[in-house]
């Protein structure tokens, strides 16, 4: 079975289960990743998965967001922690910088743009608009400000399959300084 999981993987074009658990993923037991699950590549290292967790088909965890890369050339990342106990619907999109409490179900296609607290069910996606891009870039400007900024050093992706290899202790280093800082940083 482990066997047929890699192969498809390989297939998609996608690293299997235990490539992200080498890459940093940090994983609990009783993790059920179903297909077509997208878990940010790039920066899985950011991302914690508790027990008895089931990701459904087609689920997309986000570790960076590199909506502010043209204009400030620096990607938004934060960590990411779903915790024990947790189901989280087909199609579903969990954003960067994201805790979902324990005991939490988390409705098909929902976009998770806030932290989901213990104990609850969580439903919907609603895309509004909510400021000009000119006060959004000035808004990411005063957190890089605020907030650990990292250099091309900090990120595992560098456009290829194969990725390149980061030295653990500044994987730490990222991990320690985020979650010193709301969980939310820039990366370049």
């Amino acid at each position: 079975m482990k066997f047929l999981r890699k192969l498809v993987s390989r297939i998609r074009g996608s690293l299997s289960f235990d490539e992200l658990v080498q890459r940093g993923l940090t994983c609990g037991e009783r993790v059920t990743i179903n297909s077509g699950c997208l878990i940010d590549e790039g920066f899985v290292h950011l991302i914690k998965i508790g027990n008895d967790v089931t990701l459904a088909p087609r689920v997309t965890i986000l570790a960076h967001d590199a909506s502010t890369k043209h204009w400030l050339g620096y990607t938004k990342i934060g960590l990411v922690k779903i915790g024990n106990n947790v189901f989280v619907g087909s199609g579903s999109i969990i954003l960067p910088g994201i805790t979902v409490g324990d005991n939490v179900v988390i409705g098909a296609g929902s976009v998770v743009t806030k932290n989901i607290p213990d104990n609850c069910v969580a439903v919907g996606n609603s895309c509004t608009i909510v400021g000009s891009i000119y006060e959004y870039v000035a808004k990411q400007k005063v957190l890089m400000e605020k907030l650990p900024v990292f250099d091309e050093s900090y990120t595992h992706y560098d456009g290829t399959r194969s990725g390149k290899v980061v030295p653990e202790l500044k994987l730490l280093e990222q991990k320690q300084l985020l979650s010193e800082n709301q969980g939310k940083g820039f990366v370049v």
